[in-house]
């Protein structure tokens, strides 16, 4: 029995993340207690062009299954899709009590109900203690870019060990309540055995501002503007839709909504009664009503998402709206990284058509703050709460040593970097790590769900940059072909430029000379064919046009 299974035969408090480690996105982390597990967040990830036909990305969750009946529950610390995405697709194989505060549970509820699933959720309030086995989780109100976001203070048998989730420490939340400081002062002076913190801006100096200066940098910039006004932003950040509507409303124009997520976040916060001092949003059916001077526009797309609602715009595939020289377009989000060129994409597509951008690198005014701790506020988090031990996550190995390094300066007596699938042993004794586990991650393949190592990705990558030739012929009983040898070629040719359709006569050729130099015993043997075919086309394809493809070949006997 490896050590990672040993930890739910002995006493002892161990920390395995299985997602989120070392990746931006697909967070999953597991905690280990005298036998019980309790996991925490449960997102995606979105994939790039090493998945082609591949959007998201999910965690895998088969250490969770195997052991599911020492699952005491999953804990969902905020409504961000990188927390809370992967949680209808994965929910019938763990089946667990789900914890999560009023706006998280609100957006999970509507999440599975578009999947057809029932399923209870545990409504915690911020401030409140949760009993999940023999955890005691107190849900502690931390300021973020979406309402009822909540750090855990995790109490054990073994020791209490705080859990940050996504947080920052701004002054003048638009929505949501501030960092509730008292809760991790207290936790301090308790005793903090690990604190398990965001990574994500760990290498920015200083602090990551407040969403109340947003709203007034937004005023600003719409008051320079002269036609429309479309601003895009994550459909998740509620207090940047309500900056974007006082901004609006301080210019006298209305807002409108586009984009699926968007009103699908936007109807959560109604419900949970967040929108009610902001004026009504209109239809988007009635933008044709307005003057252009009178109209902003929240729309989705803030990462160059293709099916997005900018992106369709910006093409002129979107019926609803269409951008004119002279009109605006604000990115008020951060680019994730990897997201930059799908950015661009849509930038350029915009400034083709004479729209001006502004990013929030293009202004003084501030229209976009991070909704994650810059360093003076994880410096600040660590006096409260003096921790043993801190053990980075949230973030790529480059913003995990940082914060470790960054731990060391502010006298943290230890650190330890994880991976996915790192087991680590916080309590008793000193901790360290004990062990791995093999983590794995799935892809969302359409109308199913697969790994992310699935044969068909592998093969969808390699066809990208190889192409493919299909070969089929009738042979008799003595080897002769009959008829035409039916050749098809992707990805390789293009027959309508003078000179490459003689390419495939030339193939055919190759093929039939390669039959010629067979004995009469070779042709007796269809795999043989096959494989010597199959050789020759690919030996032809790499001289001619310096390229392999992935070639098959099928004969019929007659």
């Amino acid at each position: 029995m490896s050590a990672a299974e040993d930890i739910f035969n002995e006493d002892g408090l161990f920390f395995v993340p299985l997602g989120g480690s070392e990746q931006f996105g697909v967070n999953l982390n597991v905690y280990v207690c005298n036998g019980e597990m309790l996991a925490v967040d449960c997102g995606i990830g979105f994939a790039d062009d090493r998945f082609p036909g591949i959007d998201l990305l999910l965690p895998d969750p088969d250490f969770l299954e195997q052991h599911r009946d020492e699952l005491k529950g999953i804990i969902i610390t905020h409504a961000h899709e990188d927390h809370i995405g992967a949680m209808p697709y994965i929910w019938e194989r763990l089946q667990c009590p789900i914890y999560a505060s009023p706006f998280t549970a609100e957006v999970l509820r509507r999440k599975f109900e578009e999947r057809n699933l029932n399923v209870k959720i545990n409504v915690v309030e911020p401030g409140q203690e949760a009993k999940i086995g023999s955890y005691a989780v107190q849900f502690v109100a931390v300021s973020h870019s979406v309402p009822d976001t909540c750090s855990l203070i995790i109490n054990t048998a073994q020791g209490q060990v705080v859990h940050s989730g996504d947080w920052n420490l701004d002054p003048a939340p638009v929505t949501g309540k501030p960092t509730d400081a008292d809760a991790f002062k207290a936790a301090g002076k308790a005793g903090v055995l690990a604190y398990i913190g965001d990574s994500t801006n760990s290498e920015v100096n200083g602090r990551s501002g407040s969403e109340a200066d947003v709203a007034v940098g937004l005023e600003a910039e719409f008051k320079k503007c002269h036609g429309k006004i479309a601003v895009t932003t994550f459909s998740s950040n509620i207090g940047r839709i309500i900056s974007i509507a006082k901004a609006a409303e301080a210019c006298d124009r209305r807002v409108a909504v586009i984009g699926r997520s968007l009103h699908r976040m936007i109807g959560c916060a109604h419900d949970c009664g967040l929108l009610n001092d902001i004026p009504d949003f209109i239809s988007e059916d009635d933008l044709g009503y307005l003057p252009d001077d009178k109209m902003v526009v929240i729309c989705t797309g803030s990462q160059g998402e293709y099916r997005a609602a900018l992106a369709k715009i910006a093409r002129g595939d979107f019926r609803g709206l269409k951008f004119n020289p002279g009109d605006t377009v604000i990115f008020s989000a951060r680019a994730i990284p990897g997201n930059e060129t799908a950015i661009n994409v849509v930038k350029n597509n915009l400034s083709a058509g004479g729209v001006n951008i502004v990013s929030p690198r293009d202004t003084k005014n501030v229209i976009h703050v991070s909704g994650h701790p810059c360093r003076d506020e994880i410096a600040e988090m660590l006096q409260w709460l003096r921790p043993k031990l801190v053990v980075p996550v949230h973030g790529e190995r480059v913003q995990l040593d940082a914060h470790a390094d960054f731990a060391n300066d502010c006298q943290v007596p230890q650190t330890l970097v994880p991976s996915n699938g790192t087991v680590i042993r916080l309590a008793p004794g000193v901790p360290e790590v004990i062990d791995h586990i093999e983590t794995e991650v799935l892809a969302v393949d359409q109308k199913r769900i697969i790994k992310a190592d699935h044969q068909s990705i592998s093969a969808r990558r390699k066809l990208q940059y190889t192409g493919t030739v299909h070969v089929s012929m009738a042979l008799d009983e003595r080897g002769e072909v009959l008829g035409r040898i039916k050749l098809e070629t992707v990805g390789l040719l293009d027959l309508t430029n003078a000179g490459e359709e003689h390419i495939e006569d030339n193939l055919e050729r190759e093929i039939l000379d390669i039959l010629d130099d067979m004995t009469w015993e070779d042709r007796m043997d269809d795999h043989f064919i096959q494989e010597e075919l199959r050789i020759g086309v690919r030996r032809f394809c790499d001289h001619l046009l310096g390229i392999k493809p992935k070639t098959s070949v099928h004969v019929l006997r007659v």
